[in-house]
């Protein structure tokens, strides 16, 4: 049996109220909340949906961490080799000789032992400047897209811009990779309604005016695959919640002494390595890396007085919630309803480093949802921007400062385990020959494979 799979990241049971397209998938089959993975986060879900296992085994545990060997920070890494464990797409194919997949934009993309592959890869000149591009296997996939598409929409991916234009390229290449090549699997990532649920909030108008819109994207798939005899699943990674409170975690380390920074010409730099602690800040979960197990007690004292900290897990505690693993910290905090952990680590604005009025997912240490923003205290954003472009297009070095370093704006977060199953993810399947009141998601790659052996 074929099988396409859609990512709809962040769509709610709730959402479906105003998604007929996939609220109909639902009703062919069965509908159900997901009981998700800590942290519910992109990189870790998708990893347990890929293994069926918890991070503790697979070993993705936020979307990015600390890499101690290195000691750098390191996050949204795209190498298939960092998940551990046999994938669903490895254990089809050895089930079946003749079984493809074509793995589009979904997460540790690259490397991966998949017939099709295609997932963003910025093209960095040596001269600093960036263009949008993409990586693909077979190489020759790639160029064809975009020939056929036009060029991947990179900054409508992630950034002010960010939103429908980017899901419906990566629509239209997973119908053309499907119309040329017919894999036995089709996995889809469509980001957009993640993007105005965090700015917005999920339950703002405008946010709930986007679940129609990535709806119609999911109907285009969703017949033309059924068209072919097709399963389809469709799933999200986590629910949204309305965000009310940043946690400067790391403000509060260096305020204490445990946190090191490097001056430099271009503002503070996080000096990881010669830290004695600090956190890796990734939505409402902070891995927070002790280097002397001497000074556990102190940092822990340190987080016990922060606002908006719901638990702090040591490694007897990361057992019960399956993120005991290497790459954990050695101290792990929940934020409480509506809080989430910021990056920020220095105390002073006028020693913040260049990065950090710039979207830049790779040279800051910890995840920035304002980079969903245009600084609103900016005078004449557009013509800041007009003019970065100017010089970016005659080839001189850039800078686009136009993020701002406030995180109060963000609408919108994730990341801790949801008490309203309606606020959480959701599981449709076209098939109701396995219906359950709720899904698991370390299950769905036994569901994956079940029905791919149907």
């Amino acid at each position: 049996m074929k099988l396409l799979v859609l990512d709809v990241v962040g769509l709610r049971p709730k959402d479906l109220a105003h998604a007929p397209h996939l609220r109909a998938l639902g009703e062919s089959g069965f509908t159900a909340p997901m009981r998700t993975v800590f942290p519910a986060v992109t990189c870790t879900v998708q990893a347990s949906w890929l293994t069926g296992k918890m991070p503790r085994e697979h070993g993705i545990v936020a979307n990015g961490w600390y890499f101690r060997d290195l000691a750098q920070v390191f996050l949204w890494r795209q190498s298939n080799h960092l998940v551990q464990g046999e994938k669903f797409y490895e254990t089809a194919a050895k089930r079946d000789p003749g079984f493809t997949c074509a793995k589009m934009f979904w997460w540790f993309n690259m490397y991966a032992p998949v017939a099709y592959s295609v997932t963003p890869r910025p093209e960095y000149y040596a001269n600093g400047l960036k263009r949008p591009g993409i990586y693909s296997d077979p190489p020759e996939l790639g160029p064809a897209l975009q020939q056929r598409l036009g060029p991947f929409p990179l900054f409508d991916f992630w950034g002010p811009k960010a939103g429908l234009p980017s899901s419906k390229w990566i629509a239209d290449a997973t119908l053309a990779v499907i119309e040329e090549h017919d894999p036995t699997l089709a996995l889809a990532y469509l980001p957009h309604l993640d993007y105005d649920h965090q700015r917005f909030g999920p339950d703002d108008a405008r946010s709930v005016a986007q679940v129609a819109a990535i709806d119609a994207e999911c109907g285009r798939l969703i017949d033309a695959a059924r068209a072919r005899g097709a399963e389809v699943i469709a799933l999200s990674e986590y629910g949204i919640e309305k965000a009310t409170q940043p946690i400067f975690v790391n403000r509060a380390l260096h305020e204490r002494g445990l946190l090191r920074v490097q001056e430099t010409s271009h503002g503070q730099l996080l000096d990881a390595g010669a830290c004695r602690a600090f956190a890796v800040a990734d939505h409402q979960c902070a891995h927070v890396y002790v280097a002397d197990p001497a000074d556990l007690a102190a940092t822990r004292a340190v987080l016990e007085g922060l606002p908006g900290v719901a638990q702090i897990l040591d490694r007897d505690a990361q057992v019960e919630h399956g993120i005991d693993h290497v790459r954990s910290g050695e101290l792990v905090c929940i934020a409480e309803k509506g809080a989430w952990f910021a990056y920020h680590y220095w105390l002073d604005e006028a020693h913040r480093p260049d990065f950090a009025t710039t979207v830049d997912i790779h040279r800051k240490p910890g995840y920035d949802p304002t980079e969903l923003f245009v600084d609103p205290t900016l005078r004449a954003p557009k013509l800041r921007v007009a003019k970065n472009l100017a010089k970016k297009l005659l080839g001189f070095r850039y800078l686009m400062d136009v993020i701002g370093t406030d995180p109060s704006i963000v609408g919108g977060t994730h990341g801790r385990l949801f008490e309203e199953e309606d606020a959480g993810p959701v599981f449709l399947c076209s098939s109701s020959n396995d219906t359950a009141d709720a899904v698991d998601a370390v299950d769905v790659h036994r569901r994956i494979l079940d029905i791919l052996g149907s």
